[in-house]
C-alpha cells in the first residue's frame, strides 16, 4: 500500500460526509475481536486512526476504556462528539507518529481501515510497544467487492469511459492480495505472534444519494477536479435512479488479529 500524505489528510475535509456514510462493522467481528484477544471486563483498548468513531462506539458500549488517537481535526471532534455517552473514551487530535507511547499499557489495539496511512516501519512495531505481554493486536480493512450486476457493470462502463483519474472503488484490490501485504507487514514487524486471518461479508441495501454520497469519502478521488468528479457521481446517479434508486451493494471486512512477541 503506497502512503501519500495529501491523501491521509483529505478524509478531514469531508468529515461529515464520512460520519454519514461509513457505517459501523459487523457485530461478528467484534465479537470474534473480543473472543480471540480474550480482553478483560473493563479493558484498555488503543485505537489507532479512530476517525469518527465508528468502530469506537462499538467498542465503548462494551465497557472498554478506549483512548483514540486521530489525525484529522474534523474527524477528531465528530468522535468526541458520537463518544459523549461514554466517559471511558478518550480522543487525541494528533497523528500516531506523535503519540508519545504508552509501553505495555494496553489490552488491545485496534485500526480499522487506517493502519496502511502509517509507514510499516513505524505502526507494527510501535502498537506492539503499546501492548500489554497478555494482550493483542487487532487490524482490520474495508475490502471492496465488485457487485457483478448489471447496474455495476453500467458504472463500470462509465468510469473506462472517462479519464483514467477515476477509479471505480469497488475494483481497488482484492482480499488476498491485503492479506498478502498485511501479513508481511506483521512478519517484517518482528512483533507478533501467529497472525489469525478472517473474512466477513454482507449485503447493504444503498440508496441513490448514500452511493454517491459515499464516493466523496475514497482517496483515490480527490485528485479529480470538483466540475469533473460531480458530472461523474450525476452518471453514476442516473444509473442508479434507472434501477429504481437503490442498489444492493456487497460489504466485506478482513479481520487480522495477533499477540504480541516479547
Amino acid at each position: 500500500m503506497s502512503i501519500d500524505p495529501n491523501k491521509r489528510k483529505s478524509f478531514d475535509a469531508v468529515a461529515e460526509i464520512y460520519n454519514e456514510v461509513r457505517t459501523g462493522y459487523p457485530e461478528m467481528l467484534v465479537e470474534d475481536i473480543l473472543s480471540l484477544s480474550r480482553i478483560p471486563d473493563k479493558g484498555r483498548i488503543l485505537e489507532i486512526g479512530c476517525g469518527s468513531g465508528n468502530a469506537t462506539i462499538a467498542f465503548a458500549r462494551r465497557g472498554y476504556t478506549i483512548l483514540g488517537i486521530e489525525l484529522g481535526a474534523n474527524l477528531a471532534a465528530l468522535a468526541v462528539q458520537n463518544c459523549q455517552n461514554y466517559p471511558d473514551v478518550k480522543i487525541l487530535n494528533l497523528a500516531f507518529e506523535d503519540w508519545d507511547v504508552e509501553d505495555r499499557a494496553f489490552d488491545l489495539v485496534i485500526a480499522a481501515d487506517a493502519l496502511h496511512w502509517i509507514p510499516p516501519r513505524i505502526a507494527y512495531p510501535k502498537a506492539a510497544r503499546a501492548i500489554k505481554d497478555t494482550g493483542s493486536a487487532a487490524f482490520f480493512w474495508w475490502v471492496p467487492v465488485d457487485p457483478q450486476t448489471d447496474w455495476s457493470r453500467e458504472i463500470d462502463q462509465l468510469y473506462e469511459a472517462t479519464t483514467p483519474q477515476f477509479v471505480n472503488p469497488d475494483k481497488r484490490f482484492t482480499a488476498e492480495w491485503l492479506i498478502e501485504i498485511v501479513t508481511r507487514n506483521f512478519e517484517a514487524s518482528g512483533c507478533y505472534t501467529t497472525i489469525t486471518t478472517r473474512k466477513y461479508v454482507w449485503r447493504e441495501t444503498l440508496t441513490r444519494d448514500q452511493y454517491v454520497k459515499g464516493l466523496w469519502t475514497f482517496s483515490m478521488h480527490k485528485d479529480i477536479c470538483d466540475a469533473e468528479r460531480e458530472k461523474m457521481y450525476a452518471r453514476i446517479g442516473d444509473v442508479i435512479d434507472r434501477y429504481g434508486g437503490k442498489v444492493e451493494q456487497p460489504q466485506s471486512v478482513v479481520l487480522f488479529h495477533g499477540g504480541v512477541k516479547r
